[in-house]
C-alpha cells in the first residue's frame, strides 16, 4: 500500500477524530473498508499533533506510517496480534496505532485482558489505539471502553471534482471522445452521492460514465439502484425504480397540488425559513391508488423511492425486529433525500396482540425516529385498516397530513380509462369515455384497469376489435369491491369524511 503523505490540511475543530485525539481519547472505533483514506486523514491530523503513528495487520505486521522511509520498509516485528500488544506495551512513546480487524482476535482470552489493561493504561504510556474494520463484533468488557468516530464524507464541491476527473480519465481512455456532463443532472447526481464514502461515489460515477458517456437524467434511476446496492444490509428494506408521473394518476388533485408546492422546499430550495415536508398517511379504499400515489410523490420529488414492507420487520428471536427496522431507517437516512414508503403500515403498528411487547417496541422505535429524524427522509404510509392503528401515530406532528383516499368520482374514472387504454396502445378516441365512467360508479382503479384487460380477451376469443360497449358488458358482470365489501368500507368512508383531507377533492364522493 503506498501511503504518499499528503499536504498538510489543519484539523477542523469539529472532526470528530481531531477530537477524539487531543482528548487522548484510549479506544476509538471506525467502521469503514475504506482503511486508505483512514490512513490520510490520520496521518494529515498526526503531522498537526506530532505523534508517532503506526499500522497493524495480520499479513503486514507493524509499520511506522509518519515517517515514509520506514513506511516503505518490510516490518521487522510483531507479526502477531499478541507480539503487537507486547510491543505497545512496552513502548515508551505515545503513539497512535491504527488495528486493523483487530477485534477478531480479542476473542481469546489472553488478547481480551492484555487489550483492556493497554486501553486502562496499566504501566504503559497513554496510547491512542484505533480499530478500523468493515464492522465490529467486540467482547461486551472491551466495547464499553470504546468510542466510535464516523469517517468524514466528501463534500458537494469534492464529489463535483471527482466526477469531472472520472469523466477526464474515461474522455482519455476513448481516444479524446467528449463526455457530456448536463449540469442539471450531475448536480442531481451529487446531492445522491453526498454521504457516500468517496471510493463508493467513485464506483457510481465510473459506472454511469462508462454506460454512455453521459451523465443525463436517464442515469439517475441507475445512481439511485447502484447507491441502494451498495449500503442495503438489511434485506427488509427494497428499491422501487419504476416510478410514475402525477399525471399518470387519475384524480387525487388535492394530494398533488400538497406536493407540488412542498416539492422546492423538500429538495432543499427554501429561501423563506419554511418548515421542510416530513409525510404523509395515505387511508383509503383498496385499490384505489395509494400504491401509486406513494409512487408519484418520490417522481414529484425527484428522489428515489424505498418501499419498506411493514410486516417482514417480524422476526421470531427477541430484539431482531427491532434491529431490521433500525438498520431499515439507517438505510433510508442514508439514501437522503429520498421517499420512504411503508406500505401497510398497520401490518407493522397495529394496536394490542400478544406479542411479547414486540409492538409497541417497534412502534416506539419508529415515533421517536418520526420526531427526531435529521436527514431528508419523507415517509408515505399507506393503511387499509384504520382501527388497527395506533392513536400514538395519528396526531398531529408525526405526519403533516392525513389523506383519504377515496372511490374515484366519474372525471377521475374517466380519466383512468384514458390512462389504461392508452398504456395498452388503444386509441383513446375510439371510446366513449363519458358512458365508460356512467358504467364504472363504485369501480376503484385497479378494477377499471381489470375491466379493460378483461375486454381485451373477451374480443380476442371472437376476433373483434376493444370497443365500448365490450367494457360495458365486463363491467356489468363485474362486482366491484364497494359491493362485495359494502358495509366496511362505508363504515371507512364514515370515519374519513370529517377526520382526514380528501386527496382527490374538497368533498368526498357522494
Amino acid at each position: 500500500m503506498d501511503f504518499s503523505p499528503p499536504p498538510i490540511t489543519p484539523a477542523r475543530s469539529d472532526d470528530p477524530l481531531a477530537v477524539l485525539l487531543r482528548q487522548r481519547a484510549a479506544l476509538v472505533l471506525i467502521e469503514t473498508h475504506e482503511e486508505h483514506a483512514v490512513i490520510e486523514r490520520l496521518r494529515e491530523l498526526l503531522r498537526e499533533f506530532l505523534r508517532p503513528l503506526y499500522s497493524w495487520s495480520i499479513t503486514r505486521g507493524l509499520r511506522r506510517l509518519d515517517l515514509v522511509e520506514q513506511s516503505e520498509r518490510p516490518p521487522e516485528f510483531a507479526p502477531s496480534s499478541n507480539d503487537v500488544l507486547d510491543v505497545m506495551q512496552r513502548a515508551r512513546d505515545r503513539s497512535v496505532y491504527v488495528l486493523f480487524e483487530f477485534d477478531t482476535f480479542l476473542g481469546y482470552a489472553v488478547n481480551q485482558r492484555k487489550f483492556r489493561e493497554l486501553v486502562l493504561r496499566h504501566d504503559c504510556p497513554d496510547h491512542t489505539i484505533i480499530l478500523v474494520s468493515p464492522k465490529f463484533d467486540l467482547p461486551a468488557s472491551i466495547n464499553a471502553l470504546a468510542v466510535r468516530a464516523p469517517m468524514p464524507v466528501p463534500s458537494q464541491a469534492q464529489l463535483l471534482a471527482m466526477i469531472k476527473v472520472e469523466a477526464s480519465a474515461f474522455s482519455k481512455e476513448q481516444g479524446g471522445k467528449r463526455v457530456q456532463l448536463i449540469l442539471s443532472s450531475v448536480n442531481t447526481m451529487v446531492s445522491m452521492l453526498h454521504g457516500m464514502p468517496m471510493a463508493d461515489a467513485r464506483r457510481i460515477a465510473q459506472r454511469v460514465i462508462a454506460n454512455d458517456g453521459c451523465i443525463s437524467d436517464a442515469d439517475l434511476p441507475e445512481i439511485a439502484r447502484a447507491k441502494f446496492e451498495l449500503i442495503d444490509q438489511s434485506g427488509v428494506l427494497s428499491f422501487e425504480p419504476e416510478q410514475v408521473s402525477l399525471d399518470d394518476i387519475a384524480g387525487l388533485d388535492n394530494l398533488k397540488r400538497w406536493i407540488q408546492i412542498r416539492r422546492p422546499v423538500f429538495l432543499g430550495e427554501n429561501t423563506a425559513g419554511l418548515d421542510p415536508p416530513r409525510g404523509v398517511l395515505l387511508l383509503g379504499v383498496q385499490g384505489c391508488g395509494k400504491s401509486m400515489a406513494a409512487k408519484a410523490v418520490a417522481a414529484g420529488f425527484r428522489v428515489p423511492l424505498l418501499r419498506l414492507d411493514m410486516g417482514s420487520i417480524y422476526d421470531k428471536f427477541h430484539g431482531e425486529s427491532e434491529r431490521k427496522l433500525r438498520e431499515s431507517l439507517e438505510q433510508a437516512a442514508r439514501m437522503s433525500p429520498c421517499v420512504l414508503w411503508l406500505d401497510e403500515i398497520e401490518k407493522g403498528m397495529s394496536q394490542g396482540g400478544s406479542d411479547d411487547g414486540v409492538s409497541r417496541r417497534v412502534l416506539g422505535y419508529f415515533l421517536t425516529w418520526l420526531n427526531e429524524r435529521k436527514a431528508p427522509v419523507f415517509v408515505v404510509a399507506t393503511a387499509n385498516q384504520i382501527d388497527m392503528l395506533p392513536p400514538e401515530l395519528l396526531r398531529k406532528g408525526r405526519f403533516d397530513e392525513i389523506f383519504f383516499v377515496d372511490l374515484p368520482r366519474a372525471s377521475a374514472r374517466r380519466r383512468a380509462f384514458a390512462i389504461h387504454l392508452a398504456k395498452r396502445k388503444l386509441d383513446v378516441v375510439d371510446f366513449d369515455l363519458d358512458i365508460l365512467a356512467q358504467n364504472s360508479s363504485g369501480f376503484s382503479g385497479a378494477e377499471i384497469e381489470q375491466a379493460i384487460a378483461s375486454a381485451r380477451f373477451s374480443a380476442h376469443a371472437v376476433g373483434e376489435a376493444v370497443a365500448t360497449e365490450t367494457i360495458v358488458s365486463e363491467l356489468k358482470q363485474t362486482r366491484p369491491l364497494s359491493v362485495v365489501m359494502a358495509e366496511p368500507i362505508a363504515a371507512l368512508r364514515a370515519w374519513a369524511k370529517t377526520r382526514t383531507v380528501s386527496a382527490d377533492a374538497d368533498e368526498f364522493v357522494a
